[in-house]
């Protein structure tokens, strides 16, 4: 029997005085001691388990942002000026195109430009629109009296400089929109026939700004930010000439004064024009088309008879607050009328004639109205048989 407090060496003690007391030899005892203590000591002892690692903290990959193309800031961050090819002729900047077939032009548009190259003086045409350019100084123009026609929209100009333009004294087109002017610039040449300044931020015209310009046709003035204040009474009286104005898209709340009467073409859409002075229009001898859409017009605004004028061809009143048909002369071709508040239209009362008067079989003498527009009114179709029997020469009406 083995007790609970005995290790294997106490066993074979144990053992081995009993086999001696028995009588088993001593040999035969010892080796079995022996073989014994072997087994034990190669028993392999139980290890202890090991402890778990510490778990590792991930890394946390946070995806980078996208890195931001920093927005281009003058001078530096702007795209370097693209040089032209080599030319034949020795005065071409090098950031610019010369024709042979065309040696009176000089291109130098889409070039990345910041500042205007030396123009030559063989140079009538100068082509320096979409580029960078901010400032238009004096010097470049030194030799190039002989320019006609300068194109310097869709920059950044801020500034003109008073000389540049006695440099080009037969300078005869200037396209300057889309850039950031804030007035119209001083000493225009006087010879001008065409002048673009659309797309700027114009508040300012200075006194004379247009004096003596007795040539010119053109004046675009659209998308700027012009009021009634910042045209004085004479602004567009010296303009003898003048064949189109276009103040659309400003800030007027009442007709600009003094318009030359021989104008053909008159643009005011997207003011806030309210009201029309009764003899507004008479006077004018060539006017042929009229734009006030998008104003603030109502009846009370519009003398009923206001665009009685006999040279009148096409009438734009659309998208105003007009409840009824301003009265029209019988030259009339077109005439929009879209989107006011309308309710009726009498064709008895709108006819420049009696509907039982012989003239109306007269061909010369029938209204010649072609296009009448009515969308957006608070009308329903069939028009008004009044109206068909007045306006014959009508081809399409949209109610």
């Amino acid at each position: 029997m083995l007790y609970p407090d005995m290790n294997e060496n106490h066993v074979c003690v144990f053992r081995l005085n009993r086999t001696m007391k028995t009588g088993v030899g001593l040999y035969t005892a010892l080796v079995l001691c022996l073989l014994m203590g072997t087994v034990f000591l190669q028993r392999p002892r139980p290890k202890k388990p090991p402890k778990p690692p510490k778990p590792t903290k991930r890394p946390s990959f946070k995806p980078a942002p996208p890195p931001k193309e920093p927005e281009p800031q003058e001078p530096t961050d702007f795209p370097p000026p693209i040089l032209g090819p080599p030319s034949m002729f020795n005065d071409c900047p090098r950031e610019c195109f010369c024709p042979p077939s065309f040696p009176n032009a000089l291109y130098c548009e889409n070039r990345n430009l910041r500042t205007v190259p030396v123009i030559p003086s063989r140079v009538h045409y100068l082509y320096l629109q979409n580029n960078y350019i901010s400032e238009v100084t004096a010097e470049p123009f030194n030799n190039a009296t002989e320019l006609r026609w300068v194109n310097m929209a869709n920059n950044r100009i801020k500034k003109v400089d008073k000389q540049v333009f006695e440099k080009v004294p037969g300078l005869l087109f200037l396209y300057m929109e889309r850039n950031q002017l804030k007035e119209v610039p001083d000493d225009l040449p006087v010879g001008l026939e065409q002048l673009r300044l659309s797309h700027n931020q114009i508040s300012k015209i200075p006194s004379g700004a247009f004096g003596k310009m007795e040539h010119l046709a053109l004046l675009d003035l659209h998308h700027n930010k012009l009021s009634d204040s910042d045209m004085g009474k004479n602004t567009f009286k010296d303009l003898k000439n003048l064949v189109q104005l276009n103040l659309a898209h400003n800030i007027l709340k009442k007709m600009p004064a003094n318009i030359p009467n021989g104008i053909a073409q008159l643009f005011l859409d997207r003011n806030n024009i309210d009201n029309i002075p009764k003899d507004y229009f008479q006077g004018f001898s060539n006017l042929a088309f009229v734009r006030l859409n998008y104003n603030q017009l109502s009846d009370k605004g519009v003398p009923k008879a206001v665009f009685n004028v006999s040279t009148l061809l096409d009438l734009h009143l659309a998208h105003n607050q007009l409840t009824s048909v301003p009265l029209f002369n019988s030259q009339l071709e077109h005439l929009h009328l879209n989107h006011n508040s309308i309710e009726s239209i009498n064709g008895t009362q709108l006819c420049p004639f009696s509907l039982s008067s012989e003239s109306l079989t007269d061909e010369a003498l029938m209204p010649r109205l072609r296009y009448l527009r009515l969308d957006g009114n608070h009308l329903s179709p069939p028009v008004p048989l009044d109206v068909i029997m007045c306006f014959r020469h009508l081809k399409s009406i949209v109610v």
